[in-house]
């Protein structure tokens, strides 16, 4: 599988938000501070539509609603100037403030290396520990319904 700049920004977005606040707030704080920001959007909070599928086929269906806070913001660094947007469930402005940050800061050439390196690479490794070990606790009680014979009527 190629990794293409979208696919990148998709996985790090998706790590920033679903990383838990104060791993957020320890590595973002530091990092966002060293710069200036101007909001395109200030953190705004609203309700989006959830849709599903069951098993993800079939016709969507409205699930219910969410509130959701998101924002943008922007930054310039040695004439390159790029856009990050956070969007985040709940009501937190300020863990979608980070987020928005450091998605602008991840599109600079020149910091994205070293924040992939010390901000997503741990937020991602915790993550995937986390996940790891839920798996682990659900595999101990995974019945196997394939092994199951159906019975035979005489």
């Amino acid at each position: 599988m190629t990794s293409t700049p979208d696919s990148s920004r998709q996985a790090w977005l998706a790590v920033l938000a679903l990383a838990p606040r104060d791993a957020l707030a320890q590595r973002a704080v530091a990092r966002v501070a060293e710069h200036r920001f101007e909001w395109l959007r200030e953190p705004e909070t609203g309700l989006a539509m959830v849709r599903g599928r069951i098993a993800n086929r079939g016709d969507r269906f409205n699930l219910g609603e969410a509130t959701l806070t998101r924002c943008i913001a922007r930054v310039t660094i040695d004439g390159h100037t790029t856009a990050g947007v956070g969007h985040v469930l709940g009501r937190d402005d300020e863990r979608a403030r980070w987020i928005a940050q450091l998605d602008a800061l991840l599109q600079q050439p020149t910091l994205r290396d070293a924040l992939q390196r010390e901000v997503i690479g741990p937020l991602k490794a915790a993550r995937d520990e986390v996940i790891a070990a839920e798996r682990a606790r659900h595999a101990a009680s995974r019945v196997s319904f394939y092994t199951l014979k159906p019975e035979v009527s005489a």
